[in-house]
């Protein structure tokens, strides 16, 4: 059937610590030619720092070596942690990131939740909010204008004229992470796509989804898209596919877990239960047949517009990646396109 969702690849930038970085990053770069032959339309990867047990690539380096691979395809910070970062530096590299794409470039934000990343940048976890609306509001500035002054409480740029702009007109598109409520509303009210994380469940997604297309409505008089990412393993024998996810989704899970990232999560909701309850409507594990039915479930239920698939965790071997991807060629893509 006729679908206009987009299909995005997630590249993997989270490996074991013993891993050989180069040899990873090399494995990316391939998946993305892969991505890319098979029909994907967007590929991304996100951002965190001290990510022990994981060794991390750094988003935005990582994005622009895989940019060169990544042809007509769309390529996204998923997300960047913009309260941490110094708005003028990220303006700049992001104008330049959209030039290497040939202004294709997608830029996600979030606040961020973990204690130790907020201490390291000497940042109050308290100001995360004013820092990510100021900082969007200044960089916004940096990519539209030619001549700026900026004073706000956390940023301030002297007057100065501005030479380095990105291509996208009249900027790229940005796209604002969001767990609870209060922040889906903050997308909506500034009238930015929601970024929906692979963490909740569709039960918890209903509501919040309505609220997020009210208060778009009510605000601005449109809706905007609906891009989510989810957690993905398909294989022809769906109970293959659950086999071999588990071993490498699990730890992912508890990573997350000691890392705070259920305590932001809706309804209470914990990764801290048996991998068979964590993964019920959460996790899209299966064979292609299943995998298509829950793809036009979203897109039926939520309208859901982007979908990103993670296809990979620590551990989990290049060559899988790579076989489906071929069945997402072979027969997810066909039935969408």
């Amino acid at each position: 059937m006729r679908s206009f969702m987009k299909f995005g690849f997630w590249v993997l930038n989270q490996w074991d610590r013993t891993d050989n970085m180069t040899q990873r990053i090399n494995e990316g770069v391939e998946q993305v030619k892969h991505a890319r032959e098979a029909g994907f339309d967007f590929i991304g990867t996100g951002q965190h720092f001290l990510s022990y047990p994981f060794q991390m690539v750094s988003t935005l380096p990582y994005l622009a070596r895989l940019a060169q691979e990544s042809g007509d395809m769309e390529v996204v910070a998923g997300v960047l942690l913009l309260p941490l970062l110094n708005p003028l530096e990220t303006a700049e590299a992001t104008a330049s990131l959209d030039a290497m794409t040939n202004g294709k470039f997608i830029m996600g934000v979030g606040i961020g939740y973990r204690d130790e990343e907020f201490i390291s940048f000497n940042v109050k976890t308290k100001e995360r909010i004013p820092r990510l609306l100021e900082s969007l509001d200044l960089i916004k500035k940096l990519w539209t204008q030619d001549e700026i002054e900026f004073d706000g409480e956390f940023y301030r740029v002297p007057y100065s004229k501005i030479a380095t702009h990105p291509i996208s007109k009249p900027h790229p598109p940005i796209w604002m992470a969001a767990n609870l409520d209060v922040a889906v509303k903050r997308a909506a009210r500034n009238g930015y796509p929601w970024l929906i994380n692979p963490h909740a469940t569709t039960t918890s997604l209903i509501p919040q989804i309505e609220i997020y297309k009210d208060v778009a409505m009510r605000t601005n008089g449109f809706v905007p898209d609906l891009p989510m990412l989810k957690e993905l393993y398909v294989h022809k024998d769906s109970s293959v596919a659950y086999a071999k996810a588990q071993p490498f989704l699990e730890p992912k899970y508890a990573a997350y877990a000691s890392w705070g990232q259920d305590d932001v999560l809706p309804n209470n909701e914990t990764f801290k239960i048996p991998f068979e309850q964590l993964a019920k409507d959460r996790f899209m594990l299966g064979n292609p047949q299943e995998i298509i039915e829950e793809i036009q479930r979203y897109e039926d239920t939520l309208g859901i517009t982007h979908m990103f698939f993670r296809m990979q965790w620590a551990g989990l071997p290049h060559s899988e990646v790579l076989q489906q991807i071929e069945l997402f060629r072979t027969e997810i893509i066909p039935h969408f396109k």
